[in-house]
């Protein structure tokens, strides 16, 4: 039996990197292992560190998926009761977003933020394109943006991966982990993959002309591991590239929780009347104050209530 780290799914193959050998196998999972009552669409992920058996053909067969640190997971689809893992024991999640070409939304941020929070996922926001903010009310926009992020806590990088603006500063914020760069469709999350390692030569895709939004390039997820120019090359560095997401299906949410998992409202949770405020209606709430005095960004605060709102719907 050997050990290794599944770096791409493709339907019911896998690819694992074998610990020992270093060699990538391609790998069934065996038969009975989707019968244990799992309602999540793959129960193999990329990031998942599996026993693997070769057989008399040169492919092997999974016997073994070792319990996950951690993982990012979303609805499969919107009305589903199925969960899809998106990639599992990841040190950090890059949001990549871009205010224009297309344009993310912050609600579609803070649902993948929320989501970080809830599996103990460091995060940061990486806004890419930045050569293109030649216009002064977009620049002022991002600032804005940005603005929202730094004050709720969130390391926020702005890079170019056309010009390579800001990709030495975004190495030096993910070598020596496992990173999955996750977002819309064209906002250039393979080309930022590109920048950082360009041996990788990955395909890049266009924006539609007709929906100024992204086409998918990337069909399924895969870990590449690299070896970073301008880091310490001793340490092991896996950058996952993801398909692009169109809307983001939260899992497993109460209304009762789900401030615990905005930094700026845990601050001051501890001060509400009420053990179990929902920050919506109740009197004496701190979160809402601290909406109204400035001290928690009027924005978030409404993100957050359409989330609520949209696990009330689901449930």
């Amino acid at each position: 039996m050997q050990e290794g780290l599944v770096i791409r799914t493709t339907g019911s193959w896998y690819r694992v990197l074998a610990d020992e050998s270093g060699k990538v196998e391609d790998c069934r999972l065996r038969g009975n292992y989707r019968l244990r009552g799992n309602k999540q669409t793959n129960p193999v992920a990329v990031g998942d560190r599996v026993q693997f058996e070769l057989q008399d053909d040169g492919t092997g067969v999974i016997h073994e998926v070792a319990d996950r640190r951690n993982y990012i997971v979303r609805r499969a689809t919107k009305l589903s009761k199925q969960t899809h893992v998106i990639a599992s024991n990841i040190d950090l999640l890059c949001v990549v977003a871009t205010l224009g070409l297309p344009r993310t939304s912050t609600g579609f941020i803070d649902r993948l933020l929320v989501t970080a929070e809830a599996y103990h996922i460091p995060a940061c926001v990486v806004f890419n394109k930045c050569d293109l903010l030649q216009d002064p009310d977009l620049r002022a926009a991002q600032d804005e943006v940005a603005a929202i992020y730094r004050d709720a806590g969130y390391p926020v990088l702005e890079v170019s991966a056309l010009t390579g603006s800001g990709i030495d500063e975004l190495i030096r914020t993910i070598a020596g982990k496992t990173v999955l760069f996750s977002g819309h469709s064209g906002v250039g999350k393979s080309a930022l993959l590109n920048a950082i390692s360009p041996g990788l030569g990955l395909k890049v895709g266009q924006i539609s002309d007709w929906s100024l939004k992204g086409k998918h390039t990337t069909t399924f997820a895969e870990i590449f591991p690299v070896q970073l120019s301008n880091s310490d090359s001793r340490l092991s560095t896996f950058l996952i590239d993801t398909p692009g997401i169109k809307e983001f299906g939260m899992v497993d949410f109460t209304p009762q929780e789900l401030s615990h998992f905005f930094p700026e409202m845990r601050r001051v949770l501890h001060d509400c009347h009420f053990a179990n405020c929902t920050h919506r209606h109740e009197p004496q709430c701190a979160v809402k104050k601290a909406v109204d005095d400035g001290l928690i960004n009027a924005e978030r605060y409404h993100n957050y209530l359409n989330i609520i709102e949209g696990i009330e719907d689901e449930a």
